[in-house]
Protein backbone atom coordinates (compact mmCIF):
# COMPACT_ATOMS: atom_id res chain seq x y z
CA UNK A 1 0.00 0.00 0.00
CA UNK A 2 1.25 3.35 -0.87
CA UNK A 3 2.00 5.78 1.74
CA UNK A 4 -0.85 7.94 0.56
CA UNK A 5 -3.18 5.30 0.43
CA UNK A 6 -2.35 4.57 4.32
CA UNK A 7 -2.87 8.20 4.90
CA UNK A 8 -6.43 7.92 2.74
CA UNK A 9 -7.46 4.95 4.97
CA UNK A 10 -6.46 6.44 7.97
CA UNK A 11 -8.43 9.71 7.43
CA UNK A 12 -11.23 7.41 6.32
CA UNK A 13 -11.43 5.04 8.63
CA UNK A 14 -9.63 4.88 12.15
CA UNK A 15 -10.60 8.70 12.34
CA UNK A 16 -14.34 8.52 10.96
CA UNK A 17 -14.52 6.06 13.91
CA UNK A 18 -14.14 8.32 16.67
CA UNK A 19 -16.09 10.89 14.78
CA UNK A 20 -20.03 11.07 15.36
CA UNK A 21 -22.35 9.67 12.72
CA UNK A 22 -25.04 12.38 13.17
CA UNK A 23 -25.55 14.26 10.00
CA UNK A 24 -23.51 17.46 8.92
CA UNK A 25 -22.51 20.33 11.29
CA UNK A 26 -23.29 23.63 10.43
CA UNK A 27 -20.45 25.68 8.77
CA UNK A 28 -17.38 27.20 10.25
CA UNK A 29 -17.59 30.69 10.66
CA UNK A 30 -14.50 30.81 8.81
CA UNK A 31 -13.05 30.34 5.41
CA UNK A 32 -11.95 26.68 5.42
CA UNK A 33 -9.39 26.90 2.03
CA UNK A 34 -8.32 30.26 3.06
CA UNK A 35 -7.33 29.07 6.18
CA UNK A 36 -6.12 25.69 4.72
CA UNK A 37 -4.47 27.45 2.26
CA UNK A 38 -2.17 29.62 5.03
CA UNK A 39 -1.70 27.18 7.22
CA UNK A 40 0.30 25.02 3.83
CA UNK A 41 2.16 28.08 2.91
CA UNK A 42 3.07 28.70 6.56
CA UNK A 43 4.39 25.11 7.70
CA UNK A 44 6.26 24.64 4.29
CA UNK A 45 8.06 27.91 4.96
CA UNK A 46 8.47 26.70 8.56
CA UNK A 47 9.80 23.63 7.60
CA UNK A 48 12.37 25.47 4.38
CA UNK A 49 13.70 27.06 7.12
CA UNK A 50 14.13 25.08 10.26
CA UNK A 51 13.37 21.14 9.14
CA UNK A 52 10.83 18.35 9.40
CA UNK A 53 11.54 17.84 13.18
CA UNK A 54 10.41 21.50 13.90
CA UNK A 55 7.73 21.40 11.74
CA UNK A 56 6.54 18.83 13.95
CA UNK A 57 7.11 20.23 16.68
CA UNK A 58 5.33 23.18 15.95
CA UNK A 59 2.69 20.98 15.08
CA UNK A 60 2.61 19.64 18.53
CA UNK A 61 2.71 22.91 20.14
CA UNK A 62 0.04 23.93 18.04
CA UNK A 63 -2.64 20.86 19.13
CA UNK A 64 -1.39 21.91 22.95
CA UNK A 65 -2.22 25.07 22.68
CA UNK A 66 -5.36 25.06 21.05
CA UNK A 67 -6.97 21.67 22.42
CA UNK A 68 -7.58 23.73 25.42
CA UNK A 69 -10.28 25.69 23.58
CA UNK A 70 -13.75 24.52 24.45
CA UNK A 71 -15.02 24.92 21.32
CA UNK A 72 -13.58 23.94 17.76
CA UNK A 73 -11.52 26.75 16.40
CA UNK A 74 -9.86 28.22 12.90
CA UNK A 75 -6.83 27.40 14.43
CA UNK A 76 -7.27 23.54 15.57
CA UNK A 77 -8.92 23.20 12.07
CA UNK A 78 -5.49 24.43 10.63
CA UNK A 79 -3.04 22.18 13.23
CA UNK A 80 -5.08 18.86 11.84
CA UNK A 81 -4.51 20.19 8.35
CA UNK A 82 -0.97 20.79 9.14
CA UNK A 83 -0.45 17.85 10.80
CA UNK A 84 -1.99 15.71 7.32
CA UNK A 85 0.16 17.79 5.19
CA UNK A 86 3.28 17.18 7.03
CA UNK A 87 2.74 13.32 7.39
CA UNK A 88 1.53 12.73 3.80
CA UNK A 89 5.34 14.10 2.96
CA UNK A 90 7.32 12.83 5.48
CA UNK A 91 5.43 9.29 4.66
CA UNK A 92 6.16 9.79 0.82
CA UNK A 93 9.57 10.41 1.52
CA UNK A 94 10.14 7.59 3.47
CA UNK A 95 8.20 4.83 1.33
CA UNK A 96 11.51 5.64 -0.80
CA UNK A 97 14.10 4.50 1.68
CA UNK A 98 14.49 1.11 2.15
CA UNK A 99 13.33 -0.41 5.77
CA UNK A 100 16.78 -1.61 6.94
CA UNK A 101 17.73 2.25 6.33
CA UNK A 102 15.02 3.97 8.29
CA UNK A 103 15.71 1.64 10.95
CA UNK A 104 19.80 1.83 11.18
CA UNK A 105 18.97 5.77 11.11
CA UNK A 106 15.74 5.59 13.62
CA UNK A 107 13.24 7.24 11.47
CA UNK A 108 9.83 6.01 11.78
CA UNK A 109 8.15 4.07 9.16
CA UNK A 110 5.28 5.96 6.62
CA UNK A 111 3.07 3.32 8.47
CA UNK A 112 4.05 4.76 11.42
CA UNK A 113 3.87 8.07 10.95
CA UNK A 114 0.36 7.32 9.73
CA UNK A 115 -0.91 5.76 12.32
CA UNK A 116 0.58 8.13 15.11
CA UNK A 117 -1.09 11.18 13.11
CA UNK A 118 -4.87 9.13 13.11
CA UNK A 119 -4.53 9.03 16.64
CA UNK A 120 -3.68 12.62 16.97
CA UNK A 121 -6.47 14.00 14.26
CA UNK A 122 -8.66 11.53 15.89
CA UNK A 123 -8.59 12.52 19.32
CA UNK A 124 -9.10 15.65 18.23
CA UNK A 125 -11.82 15.73 16.02
CA UNK A 126 -13.33 13.30 18.76
CA UNK A 127 -13.11 15.73 21.34
CA UNK A 128 -15.47 18.34 19.77
CA UNK A 129 -17.83 15.41 18.22
CA UNK A 130 -17.26 16.27 15.26
CA UNK A 131 -19.45 14.53 12.58
CA UNK A 132 -17.85 12.03 9.98
CA UNK A 133 -19.47 14.43 6.82
CA UNK A 134 -17.78 16.79 8.55
CA UNK A 135 -14.50 15.09 8.47
CA UNK A 136 -15.01 14.24 4.73
CA UNK A 137 -15.87 17.36 3.16
CA UNK A 138 -12.28 18.68 5.54
CA UNK A 139 -10.16 16.50 3.87
CA UNK A 140 -11.45 16.34 0.32
CA UNK A 141 -10.68 20.47 1.23
CA UNK A 142 -6.98 19.65 2.39
CA UNK A 143 -6.48 16.91 -0.38
CA UNK A 144 -7.71 19.55 -2.96
CA UNK A 145 -5.92 22.74 -1.78
CA UNK A 146 -4.13 22.49 0.69
CA UNK A 147 -1.68 19.84 0.15
CA UNK A 148 -0.54 20.68 -3.31
CA UNK A 149 0.36 24.42 -2.23
CA UNK A 150 2.15 22.73 0.89
CA UNK A 151 3.88 20.38 -1.28
CA UNK A 152 4.58 23.58 -4.21
CA UNK A 153 6.22 25.75 -1.76
CA UNK A 154 7.97 23.05 0.17
CA UNK A 155 9.44 21.97 -3.29
CA UNK A 156 9.63 24.82 -5.69
CA UNK A 157 9.67 23.10 -9.39
CA UNK A 158 8.72 19.43 -8.30
CA UNK A 159 5.62 17.84 -9.99
CA UNK A 160 2.75 17.37 -6.93
CA UNK A 161 2.35 13.66 -6.41
CA UNK A 162 -1.00 12.31 -8.10
CA UNK A 163 -4.01 12.66 -5.82
CA UNK A 164 -4.33 9.04 -6.31
CA UNK A 165 -5.25 7.85 -2.94
CA UNK A 166 -8.70 7.79 -3.01
CA UNK A 167 -8.77 4.64 -5.70
CA UNK A 168 -8.58 0.92 -4.43
CA UNK A 169 -5.36 0.19 -3.64
CA UNK A 170 -5.61 -2.92 -5.99
CA UNK A 171 -6.61 -0.58 -9.18
CA UNK A 172 -2.85 1.03 -7.84
CA UNK A 173 -1.11 -2.23 -7.80
CA UNK A 174 -2.58 -3.11 -11.44
CA UNK A 175 -0.86 -0.26 -12.68
CA UNK A 176 2.38 -0.66 -11.22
Amino acid sequence: MRPRQILAALMSSVLLAGASPLPAQPNPEWDQIANIKAAATRLAALQRRRGASRAYEFIDACYRTHMLSEEYTKALEACIAQDYMETQVLALVYSRVPPDELRRQGVPSPQLLAGAMGQRITAAFANYKIRVSYVEVFKKLVDEHGFPLFFKTLFPGSKTPPMNNLSPPEADQKQE
